[in-house]
């Protein structure tokens, strides 16, 4: 099976700051649309097989070992705000993503909340807010 390009979108709900999603080891990326209820970020990876059959996902927003796929929603000095009093970075795990999904060629869309339970950031691995990845409506 050759790589097929899958096009996604995270949308941080509630932000207390601004995010950005890494791109590669320090590139960021900013939100594609923006207000004070969420950021949306799009953007693109590839998706391979590997060992198991499930895809495998590759380019600059792809982090993590293989299996354990995830991308970073970083912010405060993570983000590029050098004022900022956070340095932090949300992991949103991509696992959940199937075949069926990336074969529909839609977008591919997760919902994360941006407020942390101490009121900052979200940070670490978040969970995926309702049910997880979804093809975009």
């Amino acid at each position: 099976m050759t790589d097929q390009d899958v096009s996604l979108r995270i949308i941080v709900e509630n932000p207390p700051v601004r995010f950005k999603v890494q791109r590669g080891k320090d590139g960021l990326l900013d939100a594609t649309s923006a207000n004070a209820k969420q950021l949306v970020f799009e953007f693109s990876v590839r998706a391979r097989a590997y060992g198991s059959g499930a895809p495998n996902f590759l380019g600059p927003f792809a982090q993590g070992p293989v299996g354990g796929r995830f991308v970073y929603v970083n912010s405060g000095t993570m983000g590029g705000d050098t004022d900022a009093d956070w340095q932090r970075r949300a992991k949103v795990p991509l696992s959940g993503i199937t075949w069926s999904m990336i074969e529909k060629g839609s977008i591919i869309e997760a919902r994360i909340d941006g407020t942390a339970r101490d009121g900052g950031p979200a940070c670490a691995t978040v969970p995926l807010l309702g049910g997880g990845w979804k093809i975009a409506q």
